[in-house]
């Protein structure tokens, strides 16, 4: 990675750890993804950070990820105590926070959307299920494609055709006519090289070196944006002092999730390159028809979401979301 990860702990100067009076609060922490996965590497720096600036405060204890607790359990896992906290994917706790998923659901940046109230009411929607909401951990540019096992020259070649999916994506990959298959992101190779899918939608790195051979058609432009909600179980979060809370928050909206947002351009650039060698193809929608589809991914997911979590709500988030 050439990006910020490399970076100093640019942000001590922002927190100073009072002297330790007890034992730090130790958190047991999970990830959707293992240690090795791109997308778990900013949560690797954030356990970093927090050790460092907290020192005596707070302990992250960082387990590992799906080998330790399934990807699509681990927030009730946390919620029930059975791991401190968890770095996951919004739509993998919608059965638990209806609402979780529409971190998805934007085009805008870090900085437009934590302008608005929105990471203030997600924290009030996942406390309503015990849950505490520390904070995302974004990457915007991280958007998501649909990469395809045989050449497909148009949108409507998807239909009837096997894509996999997590539950935030499933509203477009219906509205497109194809068949959504929910599977955690482990599980996508073996069904695309066994013919079980005829394609997934994913981020936009990585996929060259895993994929290199089975894919054939890579249909851009992306669609919705990534970010990673950072979940703490709530006892353990009511076992800090108001302060700690606040300066823990604090350190994790305002200085780490700014500094995190825009460093994936150039991984970006050189990944495009890599599937390009690798043989993959581009369906590149432009103009109109390419406004019709983002239009076309975002209604969808939102109607759902309204059926989910009632209309109110979803207006209510939508307004904060929308570009």
């Amino acid at each position: 990675m050439k990006h910020a990860f490399k970076t100093a702990l640019v942000a001590a100067s922002l927190l100073t750890a009072p002297a330790a009076i007890a034992d730090p609060i130790e958190i047991n922490a999970v990830t959707l993804a293992p240690r090795s996965v791109y997308i778990t590497q900013p949560f690797g720096q954030f356990v970093e950070e927090v050790n460092e600036m907290f020192e005596g405060e707070i302990q992250i204890n960082w387990r590992g990820g799906p080998e330790v607790m399934p990807p699509f359990g681990q927030a009730e896992g946390v919620r029930n105590g059975a791991m401190g906290m968890t770095y996951t994917s919004p739509s993998y706790h919608q059965g638990l926070v209806p609402t979780s998923g529409t971190m998805n659901l934007s085009f805008l940046n870090y900085e437009e959307i934590a302008a608005t109230d929105y990471h203030e009411r997600m924290t009030e929607l996942h406390a309503e299920q015990d849950l505490m909401f520390l904070g995302e951990i974004p990457a915007t540019q991280l958007n998501f494609q649909i990469y395809m096992r045989e050449e497909v020259t148009s949108l409507a070649d998807l239909e009837g055709l096997r894509i996999r999916v997590f539950p935030t994506l499933l509203p477009l990959v219906q509205a497109l006519g194809a068949e959504p298959i929910v599977l955690p992101m482990g599980e996508i190779y073996t069904a695309l090289e066994r013919g079980t899918i005829d394609g997934y939608m994913q981020g936009p790195l990585g996929q060259a070196e895993q994929f290199g051979g089975l894919v054939s058609t890579v249909i851009q432009p992306g669609v919705y944006r990534a970010g990673f909600p950072v979940l703490m179980n709530m006892d353990i979060w009511n076992e800090m002092s108001p302060d700690l809370q606040d300066r823990l928050m604090t350190f994790l909206r305002e200085d780490f999730a700014p500094r995190m947002d825009d460093i994936w351009a150039d991984d970006i650039a050189e990944e495009r390159a890599a599937m390009e060698a690798a043989g993959f193809q581009f369906l590149e929608l432009t103009g109109e028809e390419a406004e019709r589809y983002e239009d076309m991914a975002m209604d969808a997911a939102w109607a759902v979401t309204a059926e989910n979590a009632g209309e109110e709500i979803a207006a209510e988030l939508r307004a904060m979301l929308d570009r």
